[in-house]
Formats: structure tokens, C-alpha cells, sequence
């Protein structure tokens, strides 16, 4: 489905750009929707599209030699994905990219992406200073894996989640194996172990947290 000029101006991530960038998006972009588990893209396919989030969410996942998933990071409302793969000569994507919810995208071939950045230096500042923020990701990411247990990262993925909206679906306990790095049975344990101690308890299928101090300090260890 083509895209109109305004659905483009509704994008937050493109509220900055330049109405000759805008409009030349809108000549390249179409309008793509997924329903919810669809898995739209799997690591080392060809990467024909740069994508932009526009309603929905979905999750960046690798999978290992064993089947074992590692989420990368999670994708909303203005966010992107590809454009690193769309700079590399041999055009491949890293990962693979599940809808968890009704999903709609902007996506933009290639090609057309290459010479859009190259023509307007507002869109490839833009692209470059989100590459910043993500490179800053996935360091901190590294650092979790390597230097914290499987205990520490499920304490401190659940103080960072008792930050966001009660509202949003609760994640199952498949999901946060996968973005910890590791298997459903370990969180699991863990989260046994958490109760036990009055760290947190079930409610309603979510997982609330009681003792929020005590959760800090196993995320620190």
C-alpha cells in the first residue's frame, strides 16, 4: 500500500525532517500490517526493506546453533530497524523480528533508502544519532551478559519493568528467557526463589514486586 504525505508527518521519529525529505519518504515508503506472532523476518535473509514502527510492537530475536532465542531489543512507536544491515555490501539481516501485538510499518527498499540518506543530510543526521543510541544499547547489553548471573539480570529486568505502564501485556516467562540470555526453566528457579523470599509475588498473572530494596540488591550483586 503506497503512503500519503501526512501519514508520513505523523511518524514521531520524522517530525524534525525537512518537507522536501518528508515528501521524498512518502514517494519511496509503502504501508505494510502484521497480525500479532507473525514472524516477518528471520536472521540471514536478504535485507530488502528499512522498516519504521508506526503502531504496534515487536521483539529483535537471534537464534542460536542450539535453538536457544536471544532477544536483541524491543521495537514501538517510532522506532526502526534494518538500516544497519541496508549500509552492509553483502545486504543481510543480523536477526529476526516477531509482531507481538497487531503490528503496522513504513518500509522503504534498500536502494531507495541508500540514496534518500545520500541526498538528505537531515534524514542521515537523524539515522546516525539513533545508531548512537543503539550502540550505547547494546554495550550495556554485553556488559549484563558477561558480568552479571541469571539471577542479578531477572532482578534488575524486573525493577525496569515496574517503571513502565501496568497497563502493558505482562511478559511470559519464555519471553524473559529469551531477552536474559537464557532458558525458561533458569527463570523459572529464579523467579521460585524470589518468592520465597518476599521479593516479589504473583497477582492476576503479573509479577509484582514487595521488596524493592531487597530486589536492588540482588541486582547488584
Amino acid at each position: 500500500m503506497s503512503v500519503n504525505l501526512e501519514t508520513i508527518k505523523d511518524h514521531p521519529l520524522f517530525s524534525s525532517l525537512k518537507t522536501e525529505t518528508l515528501e521524498d519518504l512518502a514517494r519511496a515508503a509503502l504501508l505494510k500490517d502484521f497480525s500479532t506472532n507473525t514472524i516477518f523476518q528471520m536472521q540471514d535473509e536478504p535485507c530488502e526493506f528499512v522498516g519504521f514502527v508506526r503502531t504496534g510492537t515487536a521483539v529483535i530475536f537471534r537464534i542460536s546453533s542450539n535453538g536457544n532465542e536471544q532477544i536483541i531489543s524491543v521495537l514501538t512507536l517510532g522506532m526502526h530497524f534494518n538500516t544497519v544491515p541496508a549500509m552492509d555490501s553483502d545486504k543481510n539481516v543480523r536477526a529476526c523480528i516477531k509482531a507481538i501485538s497487531p503490528l503496522s510499518l513504513l518500509l522503504i527498499p534498500v536502494e531507495d533508502f541508500r540514496c534518500l540518506l545520500q541526498t538528505h543530510a537531515d534524514l542521515a543526521y537523524l539515522i546516525l544519532t539513533d545508531f548512537a543510541r543503539r550502540l550505547d544499547h547494546l554495550v550495556t547489553l554485553v556488559d549484563e551478559l558477561s558480568l552479571h548471573s541469571v539471577r542479578g539480570r531477572l532482578a534488575q529486568f524486573l525493577l525496569n519493568q515496574a517503571k513502565k505502564d501496568p497497563s502493558s501485556k505482562p511478559w511470559t516467562q519464555d519471553e524473559i528467557a529469551a531477552h536474559l540470555g537464557t532458558v525458561r526453566d533458569v527463570v523459572g528457579r529464579t523467579l521460585r526463589a524470589f518468592i520465597k523470599a518476599g521479593l516479589v509475588e504473583r497477582k492476576n498473572g503479573a509479577i509484582v514486586i514487595l521488596d524493592r530494596k531487597g530486589l536492588e540488591e540482588e541486582a547488584n550483586l
